[in-house]
Order: C-alpha cells, then sequence, then structure tokens
C-alpha cells in the first residue's frame, strides 16, 4: 500500500494533469501508472522525474533495451518491485525474452554478490585497473 494517497487524474492540479497528459502520450496508455500518481500531490517533484527520466531513456550510445536492462538489474539490486515489474514490461516492449531476462538477473546476482565482497572486505583497487578505468594509456601504448 502507497505511503501517500494516489493522485488521480480528475483530481490532479492542472501542472500535474499536464505531466500526467505527457506520460500518457509518450507511453500511448490511456492510464496513469501509480507512480506517477503517487508523485502528483507534488507537480514540481512529478514534473522533474519525469523529464529527467525521458533526458535518460532516450536513444544514445546505449539503445532503449539496454538502458532498460540496466533499469531492471538497478531495480532487483534496490528491491522495487514496482520498478522491476515495470522495466521488464518496457524491456519485453522492446524485445526482451526470458533467456536474456535470466542473463540479466545472473549479471546482476553475480555483482550484487562480488560487489559486497569488496566492500566487505574493503579491498584496494589496483592500479592497473584504476588506470585502465580512468582511460589513462599504458606507458607503451602512449604516443612518441
Amino acid at each position: 500500500m502507497a505511503t501517500v494517497r494516489l493522485v488521480e487524474y480528475e483530481d490532479a492540479s492542472p501542472e500535474a494533469r499536464e505531466v500526467y497528459d505527457d506520460i500518457m502520450a509518450r507511453k500511448n496508455i490511456d492510464w496513469v501508472p501509480n507512480i506517477w500518481k503517487a508523485m502528483g500531490s507534488h507537480p514540481a517533484l512529478l514534473k522533474d522525474v519525469w523529464f529527467s527520466l525521458q533526458e535518460t531513456m532516450k536513444p544514445g550510445r546505449l539503445d532503449p533495451l539496454m538502458k532498460e536492462m540496466i533499469a531492471i538489474a538497478v531495480s532487483v539490486t534496490n528491491g522495487c518491485e514496482y520498478c522491476i515489474h515495470s522495466h521488464t514490461a518496457a524491456a519485453r516492449k522492446l524485445g526482451l525474452d526470458d533467456e536474456m531476462l535470466g542473463e540479466v538477473m545472473a549479471v546482476t546476482g553475480a555483482f550484487n554478490r562480488t560487489n559486497a565482497l569488496a566492500n566487505g572486505y574493503h579491498v584496494e583497487v589496483d592500479p592497473p585497473i584504476l588506470e585502465a578505468a580512468l582511460g589513462k594509456p599504458k606507458v607503451e601504448d602512449a604516443a612518441d
């Protein structure tokens, strides 16, 4: 059960309705998802989160399916049941199948485990790994 009153379309302020309309138009649906109704009593937050997500999820170097798979992994890690279902549904519309979802879950589980171990052991990052992660070329790779 939500911790706030879900603001239905007919009860929403004009500012919230404007965002609700955009949500329904972009998603090609005739209803407002509960996550957005939960933010309906705070139109500034609703607008900020919705339009920020539109910018983040638009196609770029990562395609929309990859972004949804990342969203699934983050949602699993955070234990957000609503988000897991929402992003899985969106990813399925983009071509995610059961085998791909299984791989997403396997990668998520594997790295949640190893991340917890690395954090628990307070493992320092190896200098060559840190340099590679920062994009620093090796001395032998540097131009003369």
